[in-house]
């Protein structure tokens, strides 16, 4: 058994669809942080089977609807002391300049300056949209 010690005031991110633990431990760039950071893989879980968690030593700014984007099942908990605040996530409207339209002729494929941006078209699919030629982008 793997022995992670608790945190006094931090965040722990938690039903991290298994697998996707990086991404979000890359994207949110935590191995430039000073302070401690625990990724732990592939944990099992009586509702997913296995999921990730990541837990933070230190509150940090995250964007939580980027977060919702990469992994809208999971939860943040920002730790401070004996209070726990719980926020869920969700798919954001609108995503900007994180992934990048994979159509060749889309105009953001040309143009360096243009911003990728994508927009919520069907929630239960998680499915986006780029707004410039509309090429379809699934989250999740």
């Amino acid at each position: 058994m793997i022995n992670i010690d608790s945190i006094e005031k931090g965040i722990v991110i938690d039903h991290i669809k298994a697998g996707r633990g990086m991404h979000i431990y890359n994207y949110l760039k935590l191995g430039e942080l000073e302070s401690c950071v625990a990724l732990i893989k592939n944990v099992k879980s009586k509702k997913h089977g296995k999921k990730d968690i990541i837990k933070i030593d230190g509150i940090i700014d995250i964007n939580l609807e980027v977060l919702g984007f990469i992994d809208p099942n999971a939860t943040v908990n920002i730790v401070e002391g004996e209070d726990i605040i719980k926020k869920k996530l969700k798919l954001p409207n609108t995503v900007v300049d994180v992934v990048k339209c994979k159509n060749p002729r889309c105009i953001t494929s040309v143009e360096n300056e243009i911003k990728h941006e994508f927009r919520l078209t069907n929630v239960e699919k998680g499915s986006y949209r780029c707004i410039y030629c509309d090429s379809i982008y699934n989250a999740g």
